[in-house]
């Protein structure tokens, strides 16, 4: 009888060790219009979940897009609750930045750096109390010029460093795609062109530019363990 208990605990434990490492981990992707687009055909998630599928890593991960058009930092915090840590997820990449610049210019409605640290401190402070892993993004381009003479490259650069230096300081993985963006206009927009290499109207994502992030984002998601 003593025998069978044990074989009966081991194929138990077993089972909760299989259960274990079968259990995928859900990937947010917290943001804008950008990240909404994500989840469409040929948007940078769905390159993702093919990127995911072409490593044999199907059953280990599991995509969420959490965009919503026109949102900025302050946005993203007050949907925290529902959209992201009701879904349980294991891993969150946050894409924002590009409408509190943009806005600016716009409609006047952007967020000046100082509101944007706040609030973006508080969104990665909530996900870390939950155990939550973070992946951050720099806000890529509103405008593909190579000579910086968009409107918003000052801007631009300003909230990316900030965000660069929050990344050092809380010791969070980085996808620099305001550098990965600037490196790859410079070498492909000989024309200085205002968009069309990487975006279809300066902001949003063409097929070249759902590929640049999805292959960074990607690479940086398979270093989290």
């Amino acid at each position: 009888m003593t025998k069978l208990v044990l074989f009966a605990a081991f194929i138990g434990c077993l089972l909760l060790m299989s259960f274990s490492y079968d259990q995928k981990k859900k990937v947010l992707f917290f943001g804008d219009s950008i990240t909404a687009a994500g989840v469409q055909p040929g948007g940078y998630i769905k390159m993702i979940d093919s990127l995911i599928r072409q490593e044999g890593k199907e059953n280990r991960y599991e995509t969420i897009g959490a965009g919503i058009g026109g949102n900025k930092v302050y946005d993203l915090y007050l949907r925290m609750e529902d959209d992201v840590l009701k879904k349980e997820p294991d891993i969150v990449v946050i894409y924002i930045g590009v409408n509190d610049v943009w806005h600016k210019s716009s409609s006047g409605t952007g967020t000046d750096l100082v509101k944007f640290g706040k609030f973006y401190e508080a969104i990665v402070a909530k996900l870390q109390a939950k155990d939550i892993k973070v992946i951050l993004c720099t806000p890529a381009v509103i405008g593909e010029r190579t000579d910086y003479s968009n409107m918003q490259d000052g801007d631009l650069n300003l909230y990316s460093n900030w965000i660069r230096q929050f990344s050092r300081q809380k010791e969070l993985p980085l996808v620099d795609l305001r550098t990965l963006f600037h490196d790859y206009d410079a070498k492909n927009n000989p024309e200085n062109k205002e968009s069309g290499i990487l975006t279809t109207d300066r902001v949003h994502l063409n097929r070249a530019g759902n590929w640049l992030v999805a292959e960074n984002m990607w690479n940086a998601i398979k270093t989290i363990k």
